[in-house]
């Protein structure tokens, strides 16, 4: 059996999915169910879903380096005591992002299907609300920058867990 050590990349440049995945079953004969997640830019948001209007143009991320690592490593650390992972990958782009860009991948290793499911949707909800990130979004109106969604939090609440990420995005 293999010791726990998570990969927690934040990155500009894209990844491969296909390619992270084989790197998490390299040599691996203990593994039964790998579960993973990929987050892609889209071209509108919610608002532009209900008036029609204000297309995504763009989307981007800031954060915090150092910090935002150890916070995914927190994350990913709750997850294993929570469910018994044999490994974990998380992900995130940084930078500007263009609609159909992938942004976000989690991909978690189990013994079981059951909780690498479970673990993989854990720790994208606490990725969505708890991870150091800022998005502002560009549209042909202008940029701002997108709050938290109570949806978001309500997906975090499933796991016992109450959103605390208010900090302010930075200053332009």
């Amino acid at each position: 059996m293999q010791a726990f050590e998570p990969t927690i990349r934040i990155q500009h440049e894209p990844f491969d999915t296909a390619e992270e995945l084989r790197k998490m079953r390299a040599g691996r004969t203990d593994i039964g169910a790998l579960a993973s997640f990929e987050g892609i830019c889209r071209d509108h948001n919610a608002a532009s879903l209900q008036t029609g209007q204000q297309a995504v143009q763009a989307l981007e991320l800031e954060h915090y380096p150092g910090m935002t690592e150890q916070s995914i490593l927190r994350m990913v650390r709750e997850a294993h005591e929570r469910w018994p992972l044999q490994a974990a990958t998380v992900i995130h782009r940084v930078g500007r992002l263009q609609p159909g860009d992938p942004i976000v991948f989690v991909a978690v290793a189990c013994a079981h299907r059951h909780a690498a499911f479970e673990a993989c949707a854990f720790l994208m909800d606490y990725l969505k609300t708890q991870a150091p990130f800022w998005k502002k979004e560009t549209t042909a109106q202008g940029s701002q920058w997108v709050d938290a969604r109570e949806a978001d939090d309500a997906a975090l609440a499933r796991w016992g867990i109450k959103a605390s990420n208010s900090a302010p995005p930075p200053t332009d």
